[in-house]
């Protein structure tokens, strides 16, 4: 672990499992309470001459992102063993944290002048909330670290963070690798379960909480968070829809769809989880998506031909297989995949379903995985009603070769993001967030800077 600038071991350890074989491929230290009791002590410390100098704070940022460049060749190895998912993808999610360094880096931290005549000037400025608790989930766990480190410590704060402990290797090495640049007690990684997680976000030293994860999870941090009124940011699950208009042909735009809903395995937030195409092209699009999928090939993220690798854990691939089969139990007609892929490791066929009933849990659940129910529809209307019957409320998108008309139907999606003739097109000059129980607050770009800041009123009299 890294607690104030130092590599820290731990008395005991746990397993991190390669979910390609199903095995034990290394060991993470397991955080104790005195160990974060050490990491928030360093931050608080850290905290007076980190937020006084914020020329220095971007020098820093553009120093961690030249570091992970430099070094990316010792994490996309361990992050494809620990997450699953192929090396290039690897490769390029490290490249997204270092795009997402440089990019933070350039932000300006506003100061706006609200009243200046000649009695009084009135400014409002953004203060820092002081130590950050970042929680990162299992998916992209180097990627969604940036999300958070950069911006907390551009905005002047000081951070511990935690990734999943399913894939804590590669966040635990960035650690060590940022130790060069990040002052001691600005950046601190620790690692555990979900015991650590409770201490994390009750801890009376955290002033913010920035989590992505499960809405389940998110309201345990939420409700440990209001014991003493930490601010939070929450990004949390998807039940995403994807609505095809009638002007569009299933062979122009089942490869688009396909990735939408199955890139990283379908282990994305924000991807297509429920498909609604026009019902008198219904069957042409369940063959066009068949057709990609099974000609998709799963496998070892470590073989160079792998498209996709397995699902992360055991527990979810056995949600993922519990829905598929829930699904054939109510009806629903498994046009391809459907069934494990050989006998070691979490490998899951990519899973078309059509004659999907409403009410279905595949339908009204998230199932973050490689399986997408079709859905047919005779009424525009009736679609995008069907698409916002639900809790979830991250993103969506609207298929058409009327820009115009998907623009508006897109604006009708109860979300926070909606793309247009595309899915998982994440910016980070961009606001992420979901509404409804899909988190609360964004990141990326000046709003997700401003999340990790306090408004402060300064008040002069001339």
């Amino acid at each position: 672990m890294t607690i104030g600038g130092q590599p820290t071991e731990a008395a005991s350890v746990f397993g991190v499992v390669n979910p390609a074989t199903g095995d034990v491929f290394d060991q993470a230290p397991e955080c104790t309470r005195a160990q974060l009791d050490d990491a928030t002590d360093a931050a608080t410390g850290a905290l007076e001459v980190w937020r006084r100098d914020e020329l220095n704070r971007r020098g820093v940022l553009d120093a961690c992102a030249t570091a992970i460049e430099t070094r990316a060749d010792d994490l996309v190895g361990l992050l494809t063993r620990e997450q699953g998912k192929p090396l290039a993808k690897a490769s390029a999610e490290i490249k997204s944290a270092v795009k997402w360094f440089r990019y933070i880096a350039t932000l300006e931290i506003p100061v706006e002048v609200v009243l200046d005549n000649d009695r009084v000037r009135v400014e409002v400025r953004r203060r820092p909330h002081g130590v950050v608790a970042a929680i990162t989930p299992w998916n992209y766990p180097v990627s969604l670290a940036a999300w958070k480190i950069a911006p907390a410590l551009l905005a002047g704060n000081t951070i511990v963070l935690k990734p999943s402990p399913f894939t804590p290797l590669s966040t635990l090495k960035m650690g060590e690798i940022l130790r060069a640049v990040v002052p001691p007690g600005v950046l601190n990684v620790v690692s555990g379960g979900d015991e650590l997680g409770a201490w994390m976000t009750a801890h009376p030293a955290v002033r913010k909480v920035s989590f992505t994860g499960s809405v389940e999870t998110g309201k345990l941090v939420a409700a440990a968070a209001a014991s003493d009124l930490k601010r939070v940011t929450l990004e949390l699950g998807g039940n995403d829809p994807a609505i095809v208009l009638a002007d569009v042909e299933p062979a122009a735009v089942a490869k688009k769809l396909f990735w939408g809903a199955f890139e990283n395995c379908g282990q994305v937030c924000s991807a297509i989880k429920r498909l609604y195409v026009p019902e008198n092209k219904y069957s042409d699009f369940l063959e066009a998506m068949a057709a990609v999928a099974a000609g998709t090939k799963v496998g070892n993220g470590l073989d160079d031909t792998t498209q996709i690798g397995p699902i992360n854990n055991r527990l979810q691939f056995e949600r993922v297989a519990d829905l598929v089969d829930d699904a054939r139990q109510n009806g629903a007609r498994v046009v391809t995949g459907g069934a494990r892929i050989g006998d070691r490791g979490y490998f899951y066929a990519p899973t078309i379903i059509g004659d999907v009933p409403d009410g279905t849990r595949i339908v009204d659940e998230e199932q973050f995985g490689p399986a997408l129910p079709v859905i047919p529809y005779a009424d525009l209307d009736d679609a995008v009603e069907r698409a916002n019957t639900t809790h979830f409320g991250l993103s969506g998108s609207v298929w058409s070769a009327d820009t115009a008309r998907a623009t508006e139907i897109a604006g009708r999606l109860e979300c926070g993001t909606a793309w247009v003739n595309q899915h998982l097109n994440i910016l980070p000059q961009a606001p992420f967030g979901g509404v409804k129980l899909s988190g609360i607050g964004v990141e990326n770009g000046p709003w997700g800077l401003l999340g990790f800041t306090e408004v402060q009123t300064v008040n002069v009299a001339k």
